[in-house]
């Protein structure tokens, strides 16, 4: 997939709140992921400088392509703070329009521009006309049941000069429950010329492979299928390319992954702000495997990396 000149493959990893920032991006990117994006990034939190908001804009040159992702609802202070970004190590710039959390939702932002096509236009073409780097856009199937427009929506984009366009197939109402409707996302490959990545329950490499054969898309977004499971780049690849479906990674192998996540968390944060960050984690990583629930509570009590490495070392022994 080439997005406004990108190569950006097929594989994407998805933003993600709390999860996606450099360090797990870096081990998505090891295990095959094309193309990352940052944690979502609010352009008023950028205009008045929150410290929080700069961890956020970490990224290592060894990650890239990357798209750095921002969210609000003003055109203006989203295309400024994007050109101030401009000069930084960003490939492409995303405006979230999917996000359903109220409290973003509640200030207009996120999926509630679903409900506004006229807004997305104006805000779209703003960013377009500024920048110099591709901007791109994520939204979801509509707002509801009853405003179910993103055909609509990718056509404006595409007209007010969008290089691409990520559909997640569902509402903002049905947030992540029920199944992600694929058929939405098909409508939009089949409405628009730019580049479309598909996003939506994709937990293993079947489901790529399905979405890709049910939609047409250019690429398939991976998120929550992502968490405790950055193998799922090298493996789908894998089954897309040979239709073999991989092993599962063996406990040695989590926990060397696992380490490998704190070793660069460590480096990132410093070690409380990891050991505290490698919980939930440690608990994606663990799902499924045997005493999942005994390694959660014993890791949730480590305070020092001392303690995380020689709980972690006990598992499985």
């Amino acid at each position: 997939m080439n997005i406004g000149g990108i190569e950006c493959g097929r594989l994407i990893l998805a933003p993600m709140a709390g999860i996606t920032d450099m360090p797990f991006r870096a081990l998505c990117k090891e295990q095959g992921a094309s193309f990352t994006y940052t944690e979502m990034i609010s352009a008023k939190a950028l205009f008045y400088k929150n410290k929080n908001t700069l961890p956020l804009l970490a990224v290592s040159e060894g990650e890239r392509p990357v798209a750095v992702q921002l969210f609000g609802n003003e055109p203006e202070l989203l295309a400024e703070e994007a050109a101030k970004l401009e000069d930084g190590p960003y490939d492409i710039f995303d405006v979230n329009m999917g996000c359903p959390v109220p409290k973003v939702v509640n200030n207009g932002e996120g999926s509630a521009l679903m409900k506004d096509p006229k807004q997305i236009e104006k805000i779209v073409s703003t960013m377009t006309k500024r920048l110099h780097k591709p901007v791109t856009i994520k939204i979801r199937k509509g707002f509801n049941d009853s405003s179910v427009n993103a055909v609509e929506i990718a056509k404006i984009a595409e007209g007010a000069g969008v290089a691409a366009i990520a559909v997640h197939g569902r509402t903002r109402e049905e947030y992540y429950s029920g199944t992600a409707d694929y058929g939405i996302i098909a409508a939009v490959k089949d409405a628009v010329k730019i580049p479309v990545m598909g996003s939506g329950d994709i937990f293993k490499p079947e489901d790529a492979k399905r979405m890709f054969d049910e939609t047409g898309c250019d690429a398939v977004m991976i998120a929550r299928g992502a968490r405790g499971n950055p193998w799922i780049f090298r493996q789908t690849e894998q089954y897309l390319e040979t239709g073999i479906l991989p092993e599962r990674p063996s406990i040695p192998e989590v926990k060397e992954m696992i380490l490998r996540h704190l070793e660069l968390l460590t480096e990132f944060t410093g070690e409380d702000m990891a050991i505290r960050q490698m919980r939930k984690h440690v608990g994606f990583y663990v799902t499924g495997y045997m005493n999942a629930t005994v390694m959660r509570r014993e890791i949730n009590l480590c305070e020092t990396r001392e303690q995380f490495e020689a709980t972690l070392t006990k598992w499985g022994a």
